[in-house]
């Protein structure tokens, strides 16, 4: 793979695609630190201080320490997956929707077409959101943090921040169409990964003044190696259902025969269960945040709960793991139809040998499919578990594993199987030009 990845710079396209990509994750990077006027920027820090742990620190790790600098594009492309997902959710119970899944690519740009408009409304009410949130809200100290609140902060504010997370969309589609790898996941990707210095400064700081040993960093080293080998064979596995098809003559010529497989994944899922999880639980604690705190004191039973949810605790651990089985089988039935499947299989004269065509064989498919899932699910929930008993136990001053670490790995991996997909069909085009050469000679 390293000797392919050489030969990169041999390939035009390929190496014009890798700069367009790096070129726009720049851009990017660059607009996450561009403000959002009319803000204290050190009373904004101080209280993103102490919202470590809840839904704002989970949407500022996926917008890449956006939300926290209050930037442009501080809603991050969280937006534009909360209407994807929506979309997907409302193909189950709308006919139209189902119907223009199924049209192919016409039917497909419309359904982005909706995603987009959808992004944008949700943009609008988020924006709104953040302003009059910003407007109640106060530092440790009491600290104002907008300076100059009123109806003109909030249109600038919900302005500035929609066209923020419209940019970033745009940024998606066109490295999507025109660089390498999936764009809407590459700009995460750069996000949790701009984190990572930081991270490492932070351990070696802690290592320095002894608050942690050596032992314990060299200790979560190899449990980070461990764990990515983990995703990355958990995430390339596949249970293969062989399926063959009957021959058909049609005219003249006849047409299948041949054996193949349908592949379903482990974790068909994605990293959709653990977000899902994450932000039902934190939101209490973030909801405490916005409460003043007299309110918090005559409530007791409110301040129970959130300390029974915090990260670490045995009730969160319990919860986290239940919503996240939940989620996966959720979304695989949301996002796999195994009667679509064995329709299209049968109409096209294909059968798993031993089972009949048609419901027979949809069972079939959703009975394998439960068991895996539920081996998906436990493997997810492991991989989320992790960081919580780092934290808790072991002081460890970064989100390791969970979403963030599965988002990395995982789009590292599609990344790479691009590039390599790239490299293979050059090679094999410049083989067939060399096989045709020969020929004239």
């Amino acid at each position: 793979m390293i000797g392919g990845f050489q030969n990169i710079p041999k390939i035009p396209e390929l190496k014009n695609r890798i700069l367009f990509t790096l070129f726009f994750l720049t851009i990017y990077r660059i607009g996450v630190h561009v403000p959002t006027p009319g803000i204290d920027r050190e009373a904004l820090a101080s209280f993103f201080a102490q919202a470590r742990g809840t839904l704002l620190g989970l949407f500022d790790m996926f917008s890449g320490g956006a939300l926290e600098n209050l930037s442009v594009f501080a809603l991050g492309i969280m937006p534009y997956i909360s209407a994807s997902i929506i979309l997907q959710l409302l193909t189950v119970v709308s006919p139209h929707l189902e119907k223009l899944s199924k049209e192919g690519e016409a039917g497909r740009r419309k359904i982005t077409q909706y995603t987009r408009y959808g992004t944008v409304i949700l943009c609008i009410i988020q924006g709104f959101g953040i302003s009059v949130g910003l407007e109640r809200m106060t530092g440790p100290a009491g600290e104002i943090i907008v300076l100059d609140p009123g109806l003109s902060f909030k249109l600038m504010t919900v302005i500035s921040l929609t066209a923020g997370t419209a940019f970033i969309m745009w940024l998606g589609e066109q490295i999507t169409e025109r660089g390498i790898g999936n764009g809407i996941s590459l700009i995460i990707f750069a996000g949790i990964v701009a984190r990572l210095p930081a991270a490492i400064f932070n351990t070696s700081r802690l290592l320095k003044t002894g608050e942690m040993t050596i032992f314990i960093v060299l200790m979560i080293v190899v449990m980070m190696v461990v764990v990515v080998g983990v995703i990355v064979f958990v995430e390339r596995g596949q249970r293969r259902l062989p399926v063959q098809y009957a021959k058909r003559v049609m005219g003249r010529k006849m047409y299948g025969g041949q054996s193949t497989h349908l592949p379903l994944r482990v974790n068909t899922a994605g990293v959709i269960p653990p977000i899902f999880a994450s932000s039902i639980l934190m939101f209490p604690l973030t909801v405490a945040n916005f409460l003043p705190k007299p309110w918090i004191e005559l409530h007791p039973w409110f301040q129970s709960i959130i300390d029974s949810l915090g990260p670490g605790r045995f009730m969160y651990n319990i919860l986290y793991v239940g919503f996240i089985i939940f989620f996966c089988y959720f979304y695989t039935a949301v996002t796999f139809n195994p009667v679509d499947v064995a329709d299209n299989m049968k109409k096209y004269g294909g059968y798993i040998p031993g089972i009949r065509p048609g419901k027979k064989t949809a069972e079939y498919i959703d009975r394998v499919l439960t068991r895996i899932t539920l081996g998906g699910a436990i493997y997810v929930s492991a991989v989320c578990i992790l960081p919580t008993i780092l934290i808790s136990r072991f002081n460890v001053p970064f989100y390791f594993g969970g979403t963030a670490l599965l988002i990395v790995v995982g789009v590292a991996m599609d990344t790479v199987t691009q590039i390599e997909s790239h490299l293979l069909t050059r090679h094999y085009e410049g083989f067939l030009k060399k096989a045709k050469l020969k020929g004239r000679r």
